[in-house]
């Protein structure tokens, strides 16, 4: 089929251009003996809560923390509801599940991918604490709509912006619309750590300050613990790449943007390609089109050494562990119907001119 190759992500060529720095900085936390919090994660929390425009920012272990400290700072407990999307990484539900909270599904939009506004309301109890959004790909869902009507039922929102770094609605940062925002610096995001890590924004003081215990065992100062808290730290080490890092993000979307705006021009008339809502900026963490024949067309690209990935096969409300919830199929049928439909085509920065128009080509020969 020939020896061009395109991979779903390439990390060793996005560590190409920062590799010196990012040995430097490991050199330099070998020789300074600083691994737990310290200065680096200090310049780090600053400078991601400035470029997101939130007040404060916490660095924890990863992602999933992120969403769990924020739930735990908000006492979120067994009796109480979680609204959110079932269309997403497990990740958002297994946080609410962990906190012995009841996790309430709303489908999605079948336009944005993202947790549809119009349904929100209904799914509303007595019992409702928080609305838990989804960014997914890289797109903001509707948070002006979604304060709303958290603000009308006196409801807290935590926002789940893994996906979504430096993307924008309205010109805001997704992470400064709710009361947290969690982030995720797994390799293959965007802003990605070289391992784990992860991060909360929040503009409220207090909420900061029961963060920065909780990360740490609930102590505020050393064996004086004020809460049940957690051990989850973002390292000295990631945050010293982070800060490398965070300074090429707005490059690095800008050419997200740039091969998206290529495979929709390209494909738009092959498949569905994704919509970009009215002033939104998109920073496509994934790039994924929908399709019937989404099984035979990935077979055809695997076969032709192009790699893609479905996000997600499997919606959440029929997952065998939350089997419990009494979910069924038909149940949340926008969610169901794109989990047969979607697939994620190789959007990373540093592919080639060769390489993107391999893809595009070999999709317009499936469909012609």
């Amino acid at each position: 089929m020939g020896d061009i190759k395109v991979p779903f992500v390439d990390l060793v060529k996005q560590h190409e251009t920062v590799k010196k720095d990012l040995i430097k900085a490991f050199q330099e936390a070998i020789d300074t003996g600083g691994f737990i919090l310290g200065k680096p994660v200090e310049t780090f929390e600053e400078s991601f809560s400035q470029f997101i425009q939130s007040k404060y920012a916490v660095g924890v272990g990863n992602g999933t923390d992120a969403l769990m400290l924020s739930l735990t700072a908000l006492n979120i407990k067994k009796g109480d509801e979680v609204i959110t999307t079932p269309f997403t990484f497990f990740a958002t539900t297994e946080v609410i599940l962990n906190r012995n909270a009841t996790p309430v599904f709303v489908d999605i939009d079948p336009v944005t991918f993202n947790i549809d506004t119009s349904k929100l309301e209904e799914k509303i109890s007595k019992r409702t604490k928080v609305i838990l959004p989804v960014h997914l790909y890289g797109q903001v869902a509707n948070m002006e709509k979604i304060n709303e009507i958290a603000k009308k039922y006196n409801l807290y929102v935590i926002e789940d912006a893994a996906q979504a770094v430096g993307a924008l609605r309205n010109n805001k940062k997704a992470g400064s619309f709710g009361d947290f925002a969690g982030f995720s610096f797994y390799p293959t995001k965007n802003l990605s750590a070289l391992g784990d890590g992860g991060i909360i924004t929040t503009s409220n003081e207090q909420y900061y300050e029961k963060l920065l215990r909780l990360r740490k065992h609930g102590a505020s100062k050393k064996y004086y613990h004020e809460d049940i808290g957690f051990n989850s730290r973002l390292d000295a080490i990631q945050a010293s790449f982070l800060n490398i890092k965070i300074k090429f993000i707005e490059k690095w979307n800008k050419e997200r943007r740039e091969i998206a705006s290529i495979y929709t021009a390209e494909l738009k008339n092959y498949v569905e390609t994704p919509i970009i809502e009215e002033n939104c900026i998109h920073i496509f963490h994934q790039y994924t089109i929908r399709t019937p024949k989404r099984d035979k067309l990935m077979k055809f690209l695997k076969e032709r050494n192009i790699a893609t990935q479905i996000h997600y096969p499997y919606p959440l409300h029929l997952q065998p562990a939350l089997a419990f919830l009494d979910y069924h199929e038909g149940d949340l049928p926008e969610s169901e119907r794109a989990s047969k439909e979607v697939l994620s085509l190789p959007v990373f920065p540093e592919i080639t001119d060769t390489q993107l128009e391999y893809v595009i080509d070999n999709i317009k020969k499936f469909f012609i």
